[in-house]
């Protein structure tokens, strides 16, 4: 049990988290300036709760419903504040390098789990307490996390039958090592121009939308009013409403028809939180095409930042280091997973001098999904935030079939 478990306490530690890095990383002292020169401060927005949860025992996302709040309104929110100011022409003249890169993440995870299994079955298999049988069922639902999300993950679960214990275990794999490669993946994007000096990457598209977005933002930007501030918030939350309506509209009315869709393999379209995601986003697209656009004038896009790195605060706080040392066998197999997912997604970026934002955004499409594509693609710039939402999209929608065919494969390797 933590310490504190008032959520109202907990939001108040963690905004003064977020408080404390910003204010450190534009600090000029010479030791803050060192420190943030090496580590990006998203990253600690993401790692500092977690130490509050663990070792520090102060906080957890456990007994707080900060994650829930933060994942169903502020990011729905974010999503539609972000994508605002967006610029469709610019997005496609990013080119299919980006799809390429999403489906070499996807192909990674769908061959990963196997080879991972693999190993570990031949060469360290005193480190598993769970039958191979229940061992490749259970990794069936970490694959339908990692390709898709939380929908396709629970289809999983029902399509091979996993035990309740087990799926336990499987979570907290998928969670544990899925946040520490987004760790690395925020880290990276601290150093993109290294990166992308490796890959050989001409990364101009990317810079000449960055550039866009933050050209049109500077040619509307003026101080806002108070009846301006309520007008951004009542159609980013009337856009929330919206969201959250029409989710709850369409999932019961598509229920009606699961059997069938479930025989289709599109288990997303029964998820409440697919909708929302998908619902939010076009909103915030269709009002890039209106005066709505102009909020970005008042801040649109910073607002969204700040709901963002909500997000990331308690996505942070949900990660419990200590739960790796309780199932290192089935972590053997994760980080030799992902290890497999990083090495063709560098392969391919390097075949076909991809920037490694394509790289982090490909991968967190998948891996990550909805909830964390857009933080890693705002790592980079905040303009960038859309372009991870759309590619988790195609993420859900893949999910399912990706984790099916990992499944029958890791079925012929443990049998």
């Amino acid at each position: 049990m933590p310490y504190f478990t008032n959520d109202a306490v907990v939001l108040g530690i963690l905004i003064a988290v977020l408080a404390f890095v910003f204010v450190t990383s534009e600090s000029e002292n010479r030791q803050w300036k060192r420190l943030y020169s090496v580590v990006p401060p998203l990253l600690l927005c993401y790692f500092l709760p977690a130490l509050l949860n663990y070792p520090l025992g102060l906080i957890s996302g456990d007994h707080s419903q900060l994650y829930f709040v933060a994942s169903r309104y502020l990011l729905p929110a974010s999503l539609i504040l972000l994508c605002l100011s967006i610029d469709f022409k610019a997005i496609f003249n990013l080119g299919p390098k980006m799809l390429i890169m999403f489906f070499a993440a996807t192909l990674g995870i769908v061959i990963g789990g196997p080879i991972a299994l693999l190993v570990v079955l031949n060469f360290f298999p005193d480190i598993i307490s769970a039958t191979p049988e229940e061992v490749w069922r259970g990794l069936s639902t970490v694959a339908g996390s990692w390709i898709g999300g939380g929908a396709n993950q629970t289809a999983m679960k029902e399509i091979f039958e996993v035990q309740e214990s087990l799926f336990a275990s499987m979570i907290v794999v998928d969670v544990v090592v899925s946040n520490i490669w987004m760790g690395f993946l925020l880290y990276g994007a601290n150093m993109t121009a290294k990166i992308d000096r490796w890959l050989k990457a001409d990364s101009s598209a990317i810079e000449e939308l960055r550039s866009k977005v933050s050209a049109y933002s500077d040619k509307v930007s003026r101080i806002p009013t108070t009846t301006d501030m309520f007008v951004l918030l009542a159609i980013t939350f009337g856009g929330v409403a919206l969201a959250h309506w029409g989710a709850d509209t369409i999932v019961p009315f598509l229920k009606q028809y699961e059997p069938r869709l479930i025989d289709m393999r599109l288990n997303s379209l029964l998820s409440g939180f697919f909708w929302l995601v998908v619902i939010a986003t076009t909103i915030g697209l269709g009002l890039s095409f209106s005066k709505a656009r102009k909020l970005e004038g008042i801040g649109a896009s910073r607002w969204g930042s700040i709901f963002i790195y909500l997000l990331v605060a308690t996505i942070g706080m949900k990660m419990n280091l200590r739960e790796i040392f309780d199932n290192l066998g089935l972590f053997a197999i994760g980080i030799i997973w992902m290890l497999i997912h990083v090495s063709i997604l560098l392969f391919v970026a390097k075949l076909i001098k991809a920037p490694f934002f394509f790289v982090a955004v490909g991968s967190q499409a998948n891996v990550g999904g909805a909830a964390s594509a857009p933080i890693v693609a705002s790592a980079f710039s905040p303009a960038l935030a859309p372009v991870g939402v759309l590619m988790a999209v195609l993420g859900y929608a893949l999910g399912t079939y990706g984790a099916i065919i990992c499944a029958f494969l890791m079925q012929s390797i443990a049998t």
